[in-house]
């Protein structure tokens, strides 16, 4: 999510790129499998019974411990945020049965297991949802609720969470909380002063609320001009050298072909292991530079033997391109 001067951020900033990737068979062989087994796994099913089963009173509040931000602090406090401040695709955090939580540890053990009958039987989100998510009962209850308040309210096919955008005044109306801009380290920020409450009824299948915050974490990307130390070692450059230029001397980057070949891949591509067909997803909060003109330019042009699809999908409003170190980020994830 990311601020803007009139709204509360959003998270907008999710993208799905799709890609046919050749890099990295063994992730991608996982994928392959997981595509072919989705809908012939047979886990145990546990029937989601409703946890919920109080009448709601919003006289009889519960908190929800550990959902304010640790730098919404009074020192940073600059006042109250307007009351038609919107906030936008906030998430309510739902919880699974005791009974469901353990048939969900163990079909992850399943999975992971080689001699499970269900190894690798992925499951799609909509049946991750019917199997482990909450009831309809509960699911509906907390939706009129939310709905109640004034709330735009969409569920999720996995059913761990639910969508629901509003205004900074139905959120202190709903959860009991003001929200207060911010200011640290020279950058504004609108966040809750204390941990939201909900009615106690709902608590049973209610975890907490992500987020009532705009602090995003940062890209942990640095690019560092200090030189390091290498032992040269006689043998084959690296597949990519950079002539010497502007005062510099040559230099010699790493491509695909030689991770192939330090990590010994090459006799996986040979056996026409290559991720042929599959699309994976790549997620990020920033859009990709020029459209991803780079990351077709890097596949296409530089290693044209990894030529493949690239398809942007905006979940949201587009977050456009926010440079730095997000821009850098999404380059790099989508590239490799």
């Amino acid at each position: 999510m990311r601020a803007t001067p009139s709204s509360f951020p959003r998270t907008a900033g999710l993208l799905a790129v799709s890609l046919a990737f050749t890099f990295f068979p063994g992730a991608i062989c996982s994928e392959a499998q997981s595509t072919n087994s989705a809908q012939s796994t047979t886990p145990r099913t546990v029937r989601a019974r409703p946890l919920i089963t109080e009448a709601l009173d919003e006289a009889h509040l519960t908190v929800l411990s550990g959902n304010t931000h640790r730098l919404a602090r009074p020192e940073f406090d600059l006042g109250t945020a307007p009351a038609s401040l919107p906030m936008e695709r906030m998430l309510l955090v739902l919880k699974r049965s005791p009974e469901q939580e353990t048939a969900l540890r163990r079909l992850l053990d399943d999975q992971h297991d080689k001699r499970s009958p269900n190894y690798h039987k992925w499951l799609t989100p909509t049946k991750f949802g019917k199997q482990f998510g909450p009831s309809d009962a509960d699911v509906q209850t907390i939706t009129s609720w939310l709905q109640s308040h004034g709330f735009q309210v969409s569920p999720t096919k996995g059913r761990t969470l639910i969508e629901f955008s509003g205004s900074a005044s139905q959120v202190q109306e709903a959860f009991h909380t003001p929200i207060h801009k911010y200011l640290v380290r020279g950058e504004q920020h609108w966040a809750n002063t204390g941990d939201p409450q909900i009615p106690a009824a709902l608590a049973p299948a209610t975890a907490g609320v992500f987020t009532l915050h705009d602090f995003v974490k940062k890209p942990q990307i640095h690019v560092s001009n200090d030189r390091g130390t290498l032992q040269i070692v006689p043998g084959k450059k690296p597949l990519v050298t950079f002539p010497p230029q502007n005062g510099k001397p040559t230099l010699n980057a790493l491509g695909p072909p030689d991770y192939a070949t330090i990590y010994n891949i090459n006799p996986t591509y040979n056996a026409a292991i290559n991720g042929a067909g599959i699309t994976i997803g790549i997620v990020g909060r920033s859009n990709l530079f020029n459209g991803g003109q780079d990351v077709r330019d890097f596949r296409c042009s530089v290693f044209p033997g990894n030529c493949g699809g690239l398809n942007i999908i905006l979940n949201g409003p587009d977050p456009g391109d926010l440079g730095g170190g997000e821009e850098a980020e999404a380059t790099l994830d989508t590239t490799w």
